[in-house]
């Protein structure tokens, strides 16, 4: 092996270590870093928690005239349910026995 050849080889095993040494020692670096990142912000959510985020606005789709239909009858059924619901029946039984009571007096009277 001649002066050049050997030259050139050396040079060329040193730079491939050289360069595949500084190549790991980068990597190692980003890598340490993106750690310290992911454990400062672990840290900074125990000490300082951020904001729960705002809650999604509801997308509102402009509706045809079969669905107004529709949300009107319902409206009309959940309104007579309602007042079915909260009405005292036992005061409507006693007017109408009071009026029934009305009607049979007259017509015991006029006879």
């Amino acid at each position: 092996m001649g002066f050049t050849t050997g030259f050139l080889g050396g040079f060329t095993l040193t730079s491939s270590i050289l360069y595949l040494t500084i190549s790991l020692h980068t990597r190692n670096r980003f890598t340490q870093a993106s750690l310290l990142r992911q454990q400062r912000q672990v840290l900074n959510n125990v000490i300082e928690p951020e904001p729960p985020a705002p809650e999604p606005m509801a997308r509102e789709v402009p509706v045809g005239l079969s669905e107004m239909a529709k949300d009107r009858w319902n409206r009309t059924i959940e309104g007579m349910v309602r007042k079915v619901y909260e009405t005292d029946w036992r005061r409507v039984r006693e007017g109408v026995e009071d009026d029934v009571g009305a009607v049979v007096r007259r017509l015991r009277e006029g006879k």
